[in-house]
């Protein structure tokens, strides 16, 4: 353990606690301000809007089926990396890591550029066969799905490592098949992961801004997210109905972190009682 003198431990604290603060604390409270200096009004109005009430009903309809697919895909191609040995394996999880260094805008892009209906590579035998990908909700699900995937392998494959397959290897020993091992035994271990990784996932996916631009085409009341009416409302100088409409975003954002809070503790000492 390094010592450090006292005088050093504070001036480390206090940088810590002024970066964050204006970096996060700050711009999220002169946001809150501004949402409240009028009292309520600006978030009621925002909440009778049809726009932004649409907007925020696609919002959730996007996140929560974009978080069903990366819990599914998540976890089984966690358990692939971790569990099994085959050719191309680190190339897959260096892939992974791909959404969390490359700009949403250029996912929607290439996306765009893949399944467009059009000059697409599959677009056109897609919307042949009456399915349209992009500028509706499959393509922005998709684009959500990109961008929020890592959050929930990153948080499953050191689990999954850390356990290791002594337990999976004696249920397969005592006539358990995959199935059963999977419901059984693996899932229970991982489940405070997965748990953190669908939270993460969700919070990633109702704030998703870039990605899904591209791919929806902003069409109002048809494809416009949450995040898409906060830039509509600013530029068309509303900005009391995007302050309300960012804050309430804010909202699901806290919520997902106090509930992973909530469960980091409470892991961390049932782990610790199991001892």
């Amino acid at each position: 353990m390094v010592r450090t003198s006292l005088p050093v431990r504070w001036l480390l604290r206090v940088l810590a606690v002024g970066y964050v603060f204006l970096l996060v604390a700050w711009p999220v409270a002169l946001l809150v301000k501004n949402t409240f200096g009028q009292g309520l009004s600006s978030l009621t109005d925002a909440l009778s809007d049809e726009q932004v009430t649409g907007a925020l009903q696609l919002t959730a309809i996007i996140a929560l089926w974009a978080v069903v697919i990366n819990l599914v895909f998540g976890v089984t191609i966690s358990i692939l990396l971790v569990r099994y040995q085959f050719p191309g394996k680190r190339v897959l999880s260096a892939l992974i890591d791909l959404p969390l260094s490359v700009s949403p805008v250029v996912v929607g892009l290439a996306l765009l550029l893949a399944y467009n209906g059009r000059t697409g590579w599959f677009g056109p035998t897609l919307e042949d066969n009456g399915l349209q990908l992009i500028f509706n909700s499959p393509g922005m699900i998709m684009a959500t799905c990109f961008v929020a995937l890592p959050l929930v392998i990153r948080e499953v494959v050191p689990v999954l490592t850390e356990i290791g397959d002594d337990q999976e290897q004696a249920a397969r020993s005592l006539g358990a098949n995959a199935p059963q091992t999977f419901w059984r035994i693996t899932l229970p271990s991982i489940k405070w992961a997965v748990v953190y990784g669908v939270v993460l996932s969700l919070a990633r996916s109702v704030g998703e801004f870039g990605a899904v631009k591209i791919v929806s085409g902003n069409i109002t009341g048809r494809t416009q997210t949450a995040t898409l009416v906060v830039e509509a409302k600013y530029q068309n100088f509303q900005q009391d109905t995007a302050y309300a409409t960012s804050f309430l975003l804010i909202l699901v954002s806290i919520a997902c972190l106090v509930v992973v809070a909530f469960l980091r503790p409470q892991h961390a000492s049932s782990g610790r009682k199991s001892r």
